[in-house]
């Protein structure tokens, strides 16, 4: 075989390679095949990329709990969700601190308490307040950092669980805010304040002028205040009225101030008719000068209780109701007590 002939022997093998592999991966065999290798070079790669990432995840977080030389038992396993535990509680023990503040115009008893998150009860205690109505501008309060109130020891061997029963506190946080033992003997006269405690219902109308109500629920007119007055009896002598007088017509309805009973009802010169109420907590109300009474002694009368009527009997210069209020005998301002 010449050159010639060897050449075109190799032209037609060269050719006939490419016609076959033309038939062979112009077909849909062909997209198989390159989709099976793109298949399996992606899948190899990315588990390679996964082991490698897991193999550093594991090794940079996998820990273990409490360090033990044997495998615990239950009495240790307990120890340890104590321990664990303790780490987390906080102390809810509270510590008292005060700071003070200046009444401005427009301040309230409660709105002071409610924005220094404390109650009423313990700005009235902790400052000694007998009327939140005749809180002057000006005045320093003390305000303490956890609401409670100033009690004093009554008696001698009072403990901290006797007081806190009282109150229904925690007489833990008693003794703790106190810095005392909780067992301390405490001394009749001490003074400690107790958190979350409140002053007793009564107590805190009388402070607050909200323990009465209005004995007369008409429009009346107030023409003489309880306190030194010059005589309205033209002599010219200075006296000091006990009450209220409150002007209106002749019949107007009186009502009970407070609920309780009636202990007495009579007449005599200097107020007329007049009736006297018992009330809880060492209170009594008068009212004088009715024109009738509409209750009797021993009665049990009710705020909605109509008790008599508006009058002029007695010493009067008109129809109006004296209203008069005491507590234990004293005489108190009735209109320090009205809500």
């Amino acid at each position: 075989m010449n050159k010639e002939e060897f050449r075109d022997t190799m032209r037609a093998s060269s050719n006939a390679l490419k016609v076959f592999y033309n038939m062979l991966f112009n077909t849909k065999i062909k997209k198989v095949v390159n989709l099976a290798v793109v298949g399996f070079l992606c899948g190899a790669g990315l588990t390679t990329i996964t082991i490698t990432t897991l193999k550093s995840f594991t090794k940079k977080t996998a820990m273990g709990g409490f360090e033990t030389p044997s495998n615990p038992d239950f009495s240790q396993s307990e120890e340890m969700e104590i321990s664990l535990a303790d780490e987390f509680i906080e102390d809810e023990l509270p510590t008292l601190t005060y700071k003070t503040y200046r009444v401005k115009q427009g301040d309230m008893i409660g709105i002071i308490a409610e924005e220094n998150n404390v109650s009423q009860d313990t700005l009235i205690t902790v400052n000694n307040i007998t009327a939140t109505r005749s809180l002057q501008i000006g005045t320093y309060l003390k305000i303490p950092s956890i609401p409670g109130i100033l009690y004093t020891v009554r008696t001698d061997g009072e403990t901290f669980e006797t007081i806190a029963k009282a109150y229904d506190i925690s007489a833990e946080k008693c003794a703790s805010v106190n810095n005392m033992e909780l067992d301390a003997n405490l001394k009749a006269g001490a003074t400690l304040f107790l958190p979350d405690a409140l002053m007793d219902d009564i107590t805190r109308k009388e402070i607050n002028g909200d323990l009465f109500h209005k004995p007369l629920k008409s429009r009346y007119y107030l023409t003489s205040h309880y306190g030194w007055r010059t005589s309205p009896f033209n002599t010219g002598k200075r006296s000091f009225h006990g009450g209220t007088d409150m002007a209106c017509s002749t019949g107007t309805p009186i009502y009970a101030a407070l609920d309780g009973r009636v202990s007495f009802t009579g007449y005599n010169d200097t107020y007329g008719n007049y009736v006297i109420i018992n009330h809880h907590s060492g209170y009594k109300t008068l009212y004088a000068h009715m024109s009738s009474i509409s209750c009797k002694k021993g009665q049990y009368v009710y705020t909605n209780t109509i008790i008599g009527k508006v009058g002029s009997t007695g010493m009067s210069t008109g129809p109006h109701l004296h209203f008069a209020v005491y507590k234990n005998g004293k005489g108190m301002n009735p209109m320090g007590l009205i809500n």
